[in-house]
């Protein structure tokens, strides 16, 4: 009987006449409609969560899962597995003919453990400064970044790391242009793991596994191969795909691995 309620209730999510954000009717609303028992009417809502149709809001209902157009990154020696920062970024995401909007980045100083101690190649206890965006595409939320930059930088006379505004510049840009340092290369991680309470929460996503994230790391060396920089970046899973090209593939361009003439959104490849 419940996979009766679930079919239902599927096919009006797939019809449209339960649309993508909606609330679902109170349970109470099913049990009348369905003429069934609490726990069938339980188990019918459980299994259409189970399939990632609807999802359950602490204090507010069961709504119908958000339809999310994936972003395609096509992953290429521009790029790697990151789109820039700053302008570069935003005019990257708006060639795909998406909209992207960056927060004012929260600066914090801060010790350096761990990774960023490792990637820095800095002793564990060492000040960094660290710089957190939270970025959304079409109005949605896309991913977070977090730059960790080597506190000798604003000692040498970069102060403006430390102002929690947006570099249209890019901070590459800008530590290259006052200290003549240079980024020259990049080494990039990726990773996959669940979410993290903080990070379910922005993206509007539950916390029980059902969506991972890829993590991807950064560091960026300059000429004397010191590294200057460690982004972390966190992408969800449900939203996120990243498409590698290897020599000369239609739409790209052979020089670059980048889109030439067609958008992102038309190549179907990996997650």
């Amino acid at each position: 009987m419940y996979r009766q309620i679930a079919d239902d209730l599927q096919r009006k999510i797939e019809t449209g006449e339960l649309g993508h954000g909606d609330q679902l009717p109170t349970e109470m609303a099913l049990r009348e409609e369905y003429e069934a028992s609490r726990n069938t009417v339980r188990d019918a809502v459980k299994w259409l969560m189970n399939h990632g149709l609807v999802e359950t809001r602490p204090g507010q209902g069961t709504f119908v899962v958000e339809k999310i157009d994936p972003f395609v990154m096509i992953v290429g020696p521009k790029t790697g597995f990151g789109l820039g920062e700053g302008a570069a970024y935003a005019s990257e995401v708006t060639k795909l003919r998406r909209k992207p909007e960056d927060s004012v980045p929260r600066v914090e100083v801060q010790q350096a453990r761990d990774l960023v101690a490792s990637e820095l190649e800095l002793e564990d206890g060492s000040t960094v400064v660290s710089r957190h965006q939270q970025r959304s595409m079409d109005g949605t939320p896309w991913s977070l970044q977090t730059s960790f930059y080597p506190m000798r930088f604003v000692e040498q006379g970069a102060t403006d790391i430390l102002v929690a505004k947006n570099m249209d510049e890019g901070v590459v840009n800008y530590l290259a242009r006052t200290l003549g340092v240079k980024q020259v290369g990049w080494r990039d991680k990726i990773t996959v793991r669940a979410l993290e309470p903080a990070e379910a929460a922005f993206f509007k996503l539950p916390d029980d596994g059902r969506v991972a994230v890829f993590e991807t790391h950064r560091t960026s060396f300059d000429e004397s191969g010191k590294p200057i920089r460690l982004t972390v970046t966190v992408y969800p899973a449900d939203r996120n795909q990243f498409v590698v090209n290897v020599g000369t593939v239609p739409g790209i361009t052979a020089d670059s691995g980048e889109p030439s003439g067609r958008t992102s959104e038309k190549i179907r490849s990996l997650v």
